[in-house]
């Protein structure tokens, strides 16, 4: 049967290589294979529990904030230590802002051009493309004047012979269905989006220090001071300066980001039927509400923790973390007690052991080992994890927030939310989700402000942080809904160093191989009967798995010596 190989997927975060079997213009089997291995936790092993999170950050140049929180969460829990309220609102202004910008990055930078034919948008008139902005958006770049001036920016890079960051993409496939002047519109608004998220993270250089990999996490809170008198704290413009910031954020996605989701989707509705995959989904929840950690305190978030099965919006089971486990019979590690074994984090490996062929991984054995991730699972069940999953555990929980912005967007379509379990829900989830957060955001400041107002400046617990004050050992997880999905660090501590640390991550669960009872993981199952027109242009598996913001570590594109890309589709 003709097998179809993308490697490297492009548009990501890493090295993501996606193999299909195609018959009668479907897909009818997939593989997922991560080829790039780091091993952060195996680096880990000694050092202090206290420096943990400075070196995980280093996991992802994207991902940066995630696992440095995440790290003191576990390390925090193992210790006993609970922040203070205004480290863990701090933290919370970071997480959101983190959402609110990975997720413009993801829809303008890395998912648009899937659904956005870029040649297509030479053909547009101006003054009919400022039409189209202005009867959808009051957002104030719409004028014919700077369509007119996108478009012949963009005339520029054609007839130059360089596209520049829209090189390689598969311009006038049949599977693109936007006019002319609605692909004008979301180029400018691409071009908007590049400045937009470059100004907004200036939040995490306020709060971190800087961005990426931010510098005021400490295990017991945050580095970051408190004085509205200071010039060297965070003080009354710093807080004025965030509230400034924050409404940029929630102006953007209200004028931009949900607009521009709403006017491509009706061209792509057939792709509500599309890419569903496992049905199953699983949230950690996130956002304390509280001082408390939430791994010990699960019901103060506000979004909520828990797991959806077979497709069941009514049912939104309780989630114990000591139910995960992970898989390593099609990855490049060993298990004591053997491939089909899976272990939990707290007694898990990373013993590599390499045997695919040798890069660019040409020949993949996809019956044995094919790829360097781990596959995990929840209660032995396959989940996905992300937006998708946190909107519908929120939505299936009551969380109103969600349920108002969920049912308009259902509602401005014109459809129910069935809908939603496809790759096109798992794209508008993101939208939702970013729309919330980013109130939410401002709904944290609020917060913040009131409690420094009653006098309250701590930022840091030193409960506990020596070493003599530690038990001998004392094992911890620290559990945090990344943009990209459920992420979780597990640190065992003995004689005052770590003794083992295991890292399962959001790309993990849902571009992860088959496990040992041959499941699929969650990339697998979601490219089955996905329509294939052109093999040698395969954008509908781009599409689906860009779905997902897949994030395999630390490079978007593969280059030769030369500094030319190297981008491989093949038929075989």
């Amino acid at each position: 049967m003709p097998r179809v190989v993308v490697d490297p997927l492009t548009r990501i975060e890493g090295h993501l290589r996606i193999e299909a079997e195609v018959d009668g213009g479907v897909i009818t089997d997939a593989w997922s294979s991560a080829t790039m291995w780091r091993g952060i936790e195996t680096i880990l092993k000694g050092r202090d529990p206290r420096d943990a999170w400075y070196f995980t950050q280093r996991i992802c140049g994207v991902c940066t904030t995630v696992h440095a929180l995440a790290s003191v969460r576990a390390v925090e829990n193992a210790l006993e230590i609970e922040p203070p309220l205004n480290a863990q609102l701090i933290r919370n202004l970071i997480g959101l802002s983190q959402y609110v910008q990975d997720h413009v990055v993801h829809f303008y930078h890395l998912h648009a051009l899937d659904w956005v034919d870029i040649v297509s948008a030479l053909d547009a008139d101006p003054a009919a493309t400022a039409e189209l902005a202005s009867s959808i958006s009051d957002y104030p770049r719409s004028s014919p004047g700077h369509f007119a001036a996108v478009a012949t920016r963009l005339t520029d890079f054609v007839s130059k012979g360089q596209l520049g960051p829209f090189t390689n993409g598969y311009w006038g496939h049949p599977a693109y269905s936007l006019p002319p002047e609605a692909n004008l519109m979301a180029v400018s608004h691409y071009l908007d989006a590049l400045e937009f998220q470059r100004d907004y993270i200036k939040i995490h250089a306020i709060l971190g220090g800087k961005n990426p990999h931010l510098q005021s996490y400490l295990v017991g809170g945050t580095s970051a001071t408190i004085d509205l008198n200071s010039q060297n704290a965070i003080n009354t413009n710093t807080l004025v300066e965030l509230r400034g910031l924050l409404k940029k954020g929630l102006e953007f996605v209200q004028q931009a980001y949900i607009p521009d989701l709403l006017a491509v989707a009706p061209f792509y509705l057939e792709w509500a039927g599309i890419g569903g995959g496992l049905g199953n989904f699983m949230s950690f929840g996130d956002f304390p509400l509280g001082a408390a950690n939430p791994s010990k305190d699960p019901d103060n978030l506000f979004l909520e923790r828990g797991v959806i099965l077979g497709k069941d919006l009514s049912t939104v089971h309780p989630l114990d973390p000591f139910k995960i486990e992970e898989y390593v019979a099609h990855s490049w590690y060993d298990y004591e007690g053997g491939d089909g074994t899976s272990k939990a984090p707290f007694d898990g490996e990373t013993s590599p052991n390499y045997t695919g062929p040798d890069p660019p991984y040409e020949n993949l054995n996809t019956d044995e080992k094919y790829s360097w991730l781990k596959s995990p699972r929840y209660d032995d069940t396959p989940v996905e994890v992300g937006p998708l999953a946190r909107m519908l555990v929120a939505f299936g929980s009551g969380n109103q927030k969600v349920v108002d912005a969920v049912s308009f967007v259902l509602e401005t379509l014109g459809v129910g939310p069935e809908v939603l379990f496809s790759t096109l829900g798992r794209t508008a989830a993101r939208g939702v989700e970013a729309l919330v957060l980013a109130q939410q955001a401002l709904d944290v400041l609020d917060q913040f402000q009131t409690n420094i107002a009653g006098g309250d400046t701590r930022t840091h617990n030193g409960e506990r942080w020596e070493p003599n004050s530690w038990p001998e050992e004392a094992q911890g997880f620290g559990m945090h809904e990344a943009p990209r999905g459920s992420l979780s660090h597990w640190v065992t501590i003995k004689d005052e160093a770590i003794d083992q640390y295991q890292i399962v991550v959001p790309s993990t669960w849902n571009a992860g191989p088959r496990d040992g009872n041959g499941n699929r993981g969650a990339y697998e199952s979601a490219l089955l009967d996905t329509p294939i027109a052109n093999p040698e242009q395969p954008l509908e598996i781009l599409r689906t798995v860009h779905s997902f913001d897949p994030c395999m570590a630390c490079a978007a594109h593969v280059v030769d010596k030369d500094g030319n890309p190297v981008v491989e589709v093949k038929v075989l």
